[in-house]
């Protein structure tokens, strides 16, 4: 996908030194030139909309260069990838990233950290959002012979501490009567270190955000141990600011937010472009990023800051403070002084109140067909019947939402129940199980009885 923006201005944004990146100060081209730096991580995927999909449309340097039309200065935009939101807090708090993305725990951990080196950071707006905490998803190797939480005691488990992924595995093992500290052997280790030791038998269990579950049961490389959504508590990704740079370049910050707002709505409109042009970029399959941003994706993005997920945010809190890796705090002062939703609302204009109070829409299953066409079903039976009647090369991907918690998954890789006539799915076995034990008669299939039934 081309940029729309001048191809000097891009490539002269991108020779740019990081050292230049200081909010709005003169940047390497003169004087009247102005850096934004702007931090972001291309394979956390559900941020593509103030980073990697953002990018590559080019709207933030449009909206810039319209500026620079009318200001008479020259600016310039330094994008930095980076694979966690750890070190973008570190570049925002020593003044050399202005704008930064990442997930809610580290979000927090961010203004942690600003508050503390009194650099303040502000919540300014939100990319993609599950309400349920479907992002994140415990897996474990396919022949492991683990089907739930409480498989795991005794065992190893891999994370990324200060994580949402590592917020969902603390709170599902509580949930479960475990004691995150004592039951397992927590291994603090990056995505992609925890996926390689996961695959050397080195880890039982991985948890992790998007978009590592989803790419690891597509590789056939793991299988879902447990749906993040179980918990039932909203888990998201925002855009974090320099309080110094919002309160300098407020107009440039609005630029960037009106550059989101157009990146979010062109992802709606061309779910099955975005994914592959997010894809290209990554190079994470496209079947993978359409899990999560397509037109039924498990990811909904929003960039209105929704209360309920400033109410999660709060939740958050003590759950980083148990871990020691934030102070004692009051959750609601702390996570009220931190989001500013003024900037979206200025750059999103009329209707702002009505984005806020919008819903998602109940997740369909959908069938991604080999032409490049997808169509979307009401019932998971009615795309196993398209599925089957397909022929071979007819079908790029086939998704599902969970029968109890929506989440959105590979059809061939989710656990299906047989109970009657129905066909039902569901992301993880132990959800399965607690479904047949409900409802006697029912039975598992796998995916190829499945298919015959629907046949």
């Amino acid at each position: 996908m081309k940029r729309t923006a001048p191809r000097t201005l891009l490539a002269l944004a991108l020779l740019v030194p990081a050292a230049a990146g200081c909010g709005g100060s003169a940047g390497a081209g003169g004087p009247d030139t102005v850096t934004v730096t702007v931090g972001y991580q291309s394979k956390t995927i559900n941020t593509v909309t103030a980073g990697t999909l953002l990018r590559s449309l080019g709207y933030f340097e449009e909206e810039l260069a319209r500026r620079g039309a009318r200001d008479g200065v020259t600016y310039e935009v330094l994008w930095q990838d980076y694979a966690t939101g750890a070190p973008i807090t570190a570049q925002m708090t020593a003044g050399k990233i202005d704008i930064g993305s990442m997930g809610d725990f580290p979000l927090l951990l961010n203004a942690a950290r600003a508050k503390q080196l009194d650099r303040p950071t502000r919540l300014v707006s939100v990319t993609g959002y599950n309400l349920r905490g479907g992002l994140n998803t415990i897996v474990t190797a396919p022949g492991s012979g683990l089907d739930s939480l409480r498989d795991l005691k005794g065992k190893k488990v891999s994370t990324s501490v200060g994580s949402a992924a590592d917020g969902t595995l603390v709170r599902a093992l509580q949930q479960e009567g475990l004691d995150p500290a004592k039951d397992i052997r927590k291994l603090n280790q990056q995505p992609a270190v925890g996926a390689s030791a996961l695959q050397s038998g080195s880890a039982d269990a991985l948890s992790q955000f998007v978009a590592w579950p989803g790419l690891l049961a597509y590789q056939g490389r793991a299988k879902a141990l447990y749906d993040g959504a179980a918990l039932d508590l909203p888990t998201f990704h925002g855009v974090t600011a320099r309080e110094e740079f919002a309160e300098k370049r407020p107009a440039v910050l609005e630029d960037f937010l009106r550059a989101q707002i157009r990146a979010t709505r062109y992802l709606r409109e061309k779910p099955v472009e975005a994914a592959e042009s997010v894809a290209k970029a990554t190079g994470l399959p496209a079947e993978v990023v359409y899990l999560y941003n397509g037109a039924n994706g498990i990811a909904t993005f929003d960039p209105t800051v929704k209360p309920e997920l400033v109410a999660a945010l709060k939740k958050d809190v003590p759950v980083l403070a148990s871990a020691g890796l934030v102070g004692e705090v009051d959750a609601e002062t702390f996570v009220d002084s931190f989001v500013d939703d003024g900037p979206v609302r200025r750059a999103h204009g009329a209707g702002y109140d009505e984005a806020l109070a919008a819903k998602a829409p109940a997740a369909r299953s959908e069938l991604w067909r080999g032409d490049g066409t997808t169509a979307s079903y009401d019932e998971p039976g009615a795309l196993l019947a398209a599925v089957a009647a397909a022929g071979d090369g007819a079908v790029r991907a086939a998704y599902v939402p969970d029968t109890t918690t929506g989440t959105q998954w590979f059809a061939d890789k989710a656990v299906w129940v047989a109970d009657g006539a129905r066909l039902l799915p569901f992301v993880a076995p132990s959800a399965a199980a607690d479904w047949i034990a409900g409802h006697p008669g029912a039975r598992t299939v796998s995916w190829e009885q499945a298919l015959e039934r629907a046949s």
